[in-house]
């Protein structure tokens, strides 16, 4: 029987309420609810808030620019910007940046269907399904840029790219040109037909090289691949001749024209060429053999390109200028700005220079060519450069790009690290022939060491040995204080390229080979008492590189770009100055004698296996200057060439170095003396004297002043005496296995493989 539930088991919640009863339980709900869910609802609400408020920020934004777009069909703009102008140290022109003046417009059917396909693959894969904006890519770039507050990130699209090259690029690249940049992408995109797009976009990049658009490229770096092409009218396009791995390379050097320079950089290039092809290959324009076919192809070398003639006083020079503003600033900008740029190159030298190679090596003679680097000691700026006998016909910059063994010129790192060990430059070693066994995890191998023509003294001191260029003595040295820290001392001091630590380190066997600018640029921390001074940023290319732009401004004159310095103590003074003492025997007395001036002159001569190379670096108060000397274009033995003898570091190299600086320090005298004289009200500057002098440009360049005198050398003890010996040269021994690299040959006492015997080079 079922009675009335009892009063405890009433559930009053299940009864009827009455209102106020209600609004009661609504009340304790809201109170017993977690305090995080009202947080979460609050932040939702202002997000929310937030995105309404960006996308009408952002829709304002485009609104505005979109009533200031330039017209699309009118590119004027970029056709006719005006040229950027070099000027040297002392305000005179030294050329004009005329790229896009090199530009030959190509149609959609004069360019190969390859590399259309090679650049869409590495470059914008979703070219053809976007809407020429890459939105991902924007907020990203967008969120950096205000984050560090500056404009640092790119555009990513084709489309983008396409804009920010040829219709924007000299504008400063803030975050309201990015926008306005994306707008007109956008619009652009919706007007122009997609092979358009990408047809204009190939004629506006820049390749490197001086190339600028596909045509200019492809005559530069294939041109000679495929004779006639662009000279008749049966063939006038070459960028119509590309085939898939020559597209593959040119598409590569789109992202970085430095980096991926094949002249420059090989193995980079090759590795972004083959980067270009893998991607190709997934997207399906590579069948599995042509992928393959094309990855043993080599980029092409100094022998294959010919760039655009340079239109400057100092081509060498320029092109080295022209990369690195193009590294900071961009192609279009820097060619088209209508910048000025105040180099550091000073005319009267560079015509020093030339002259002093051309004397000992005329060009058409059938001798080798030479290479010369001069940086001033105070500032570490490039005041004259020699890349070559003639940039029309040889191209590559020997200075800069040419990497070659040192030979003997790199003893004086290894006697820098012994000198900070504490091991005197009076210790006396051993000067015998020598075998070391060399540590190998697959079997002994041997490091044999002779001495020019079996010369040797019994005992020497590291003077005397450094004075004569004693491999053997040098050797045993090396491989005491440590070929790892020899590395790292060259680097230091300004050596850029990789350092082997093989035993032949010490004797010049480097994996690649060093430029003159290098050895030029590490040979002046010597001469600066144990400071290396270079770039602080990237005007120098890399920081602490050696310094070839002062300044730059925009047409106005407004200051864009100092180069500021870095100075970077790597050795103590005693020890560079111990340094100095050492070499200044190899000038007055040692196998550099060739060098000397008759005043205050410090060097080291170098010579390689089989007189492949011969070097002279040395400096005086005020100069360091480098000499390379041999063939540009392969590694020949030069055994006859000078009268008949061979070519050793202090032949030519020596004698080509006190020809320079004897002009260098009549063109100092001779501007003191102008200078007093135009004080006095006697006369009027002569050419050159003035550092407010003019050239041919109209206004000149009105932006600082150049550097003054360099400060006197480290202080040092009288030369060195003793154990001075002849012109030390030739070809003893035979060629080390693991000595050298880059240049085949190089440096003999490298490391012999498989237990062989390797040799020691010819000293000097």
């Amino acid at each position: 029987m079922r009675g009335k539930p009892s009063p405890e088991l009433d559930m009053t919640d299940d009864a009827p309420q009455s209102p106020a009863e209600r609004a009661e339980r609504r009340s304790r709900s809201r109170e017993s609810r977690p305090p995080q869910l009202h947080r979460w609802r609050a932040a939702l609400v202002l997000a929310g808030l937030g995105v309404v408020a960006v996308i009408s920020l952002i829709f304002g934004v485009l609104t505005a620019v979109s009533a200031d777009l330039p017209g699309l069909e009118n590119r004027e703009e970029y056709k006719h910007s005006a040229n950027s102008i070099l000027y040297d140290t002392r305000g005179r022109e030294l050329g004009r940046l005329t790229g896009p003046q090199n530009r030959f417009l190509a149609k959609s059917e004069q360019i190969a269907p390859a590399i259309k396909h090679a650049v869409i693959a590495i470059e914008d894969r979703r070219f053809y399904a976007n809407s020429g904006i890459d939105y991902r890519g924007i907020g990203r770039a967008l969120w950096l840029d205000l984050s560090s507050g500056a404009a640092v990130q790119g555009a990513s699209t084709i489309t983008q790219q396409f804009v920010k090259n040829a219709l924007s690029a000299a504008n400063k690249r803030t975050v309201f040109e990015k926008l306005k940049e994306s707008v007109l992408a956008y619009h652009l995109n919706r007007r122009w037909s997609k092979d358009k797009i990408l047809t204009e976009y190939l004629n506006t990049i820049y390749f490197g090289q001086g190339a600028y658009g596909i045509e200019s490229a492809a005559r530069v770096y294939f041109g000679k691949a495929h004779p006639g092409c662009g000279e008749s009218a049966a063939d006038p396009f070459c960028a119509s001749d590309l085939d898939t791995a020559e597209a593959a390379t040119l598409a590569g050097i789109i992202a970085s024209p430095i980096g991926f320079d094949p002249i420059a950089h090989p193995v980079a290039a090759t590795n972004r060429r083959d980067t270009v092809l893998a991607a190709m290959h997934a997207q399906g324009f590579l069948t599995d053999t042509e992928y393959q076919g094309d990855l043993v192809r080599t980029v092409p070398d100094e022998t294959d390109i010919t760039p655009p003639s340079e239109d400057s006083k100092s081509p060498y020079f320029s092109s080295w200028v022209k990369n690195l503003l193009v590294a900071k600033l961009g192609a279009t900008r820097a060619y088209t700005g209508g910048l000025k740029i105040r180099t550091t190159i000073d005319l009267d030298l560079q015509a020093a220079a030339e002259t002093a190679v051309s004397n000992m090596l005329p060009a058409g003679s059938g001798l080798p060519s030479a290479s010369l680097v001069a940086i001033d000691n105070k500032s570490g700026e490039v005041r004259a450069m020699v890349g070559g006998p003639n940039y029309a016909r040889h191209p590559f910059n020997l200075a800069t790009q040419g990497h070659r063994q040192p030979g003997s010129s790199f003893k004086p790192f290894t006697l820098a690290v012994a000198l900070q060990k504490g091991i005197s430059a009076n210790s006396v070693w051993e000067s015998r022939k020598k075998i070391f066994t060399v540590p190998h995890t697959g079997g002994k191998e041997f490091f044999i060491v002779n001495n020019y023509e079996n010369s040797y003294a019994g005992t020497r001191s590291l003077t005397d040995a450094m004075v004569s260029s004693d491999n053997s003595v040098y050797a045993e040295l090396g491989i005491k204080v440590g070929t790892s820290r020899i590395a790292r001392m060259a680097n230091e001091m300004g050596i850029r390229s990789p350092i082997s630590t093989n035993y032949a380190v010490t004797l010049g066997g480097l994996r690649e080979g060093v430029s003159p600018l290098d050895m030029a640029h590490a040979y002046e921390t010597f001469a600066t008492g144990g400071v290396r001074i270079g770039s602080a940023n990237e005007l120098g290319g890399i920081d602490g590189g050696p310094v070839g732009i002062e300044s730059i401004r925009d047409p106005r004159g407004h200051l864009l770009a100092k180069n500021e310095r870095s100075r970077t103590r790597v050795m103590s003074n005693a020890v560079a100055t111990t340094v100095q003492s050492v070499l200044q025997g190899v000038v007055s007395s040692g196998t550099g004698k060739a060098a000397n001036t008759g005043g205050f002159a410090a060097g080291k001569t170098g010579t390689t296996e089989n007189y492949g190379d011969a070097w002279f670096v040395g400096w005086n108060e005020q100069y360091t200057v480098a000499i390379w000397v041999g063939y540009p274009d392969r590694l020949k033995s030069m055994k006859t060439e000078f009268d008949g003898g061979p070519v050793a570091g202090g032949t030519f190299p020596a004698s080509i170095w006190r020809e320079f600086i004897l002009a260098a320090m009549s063109i100092g005298r001779n501007r003191v003396a102008a200078e007093a004289a135009r004080k006095a009200g006697l006369a009027a500057p002569t050419p050159g004297s003035d550092s407010s002098s003019q050239g041919s440009s109209s206004g000149g360049y009105s932006g600082g002043s150049s550097s003054g005198s360099s400060p006197q050398a480290p202080s040092s003890s009288p030369s060195p005496s003793g154990g001075g010996g002849g012109q030390s040269s030739g070809g003893g021994g035979g060629g080390g296995g693991g000595g050298s690299g880059g240049s085949s040959g190089g440096t003999g006492g490298g490391t012999a493989p498989s237990g062989g015997a390797g040799g020691a080079g010819p000293s000097g």
